[in-house]
């Protein structure tokens, strides 16, 4: 069991490549909030394959709280870009 998880975790690892690629080329502010979200959403889950392959239970509480702080910095985020936001969708 803990060798599927850890494949599980390697896999999302390879998906966070991705997701940074498209952080950083991202053609509009939209796709680059959409990956930093996503980003954390499978940082989240890789924390709690490893806590549960370790055991540790101080583990998910981090996950927990990068959770919490998802959630803040893509508030913030959207409050930043709203501006631009709005403009990137009068271009259409």
């Amino acid at each position: 069991m803990n060798t599927l998880l850890l494949v599980l975790a390697l896999f999302l690892m390879v998906n966070l490549a991705a997701l940074l690629w498209r952080v950083l080329r991202g053609p509009h502010a939209a796709d680059r909030l959409v990956g930093t979200q996503a980003i954390a959403t499978i940082t989240i889950a890789i924390v709690l394959l490893l806590a549960e392959v370790s055991g540790d239970r101080a583990s998910s509480d981090v996950a927990i709280l990068l959770a919490v702080f998802a959630v803040v910095s893509t508030a913030a985020f959207v409050h930043r870009l709203m501006p631009r936001l709005n403009d990137d969708d009068d271009d259409r």
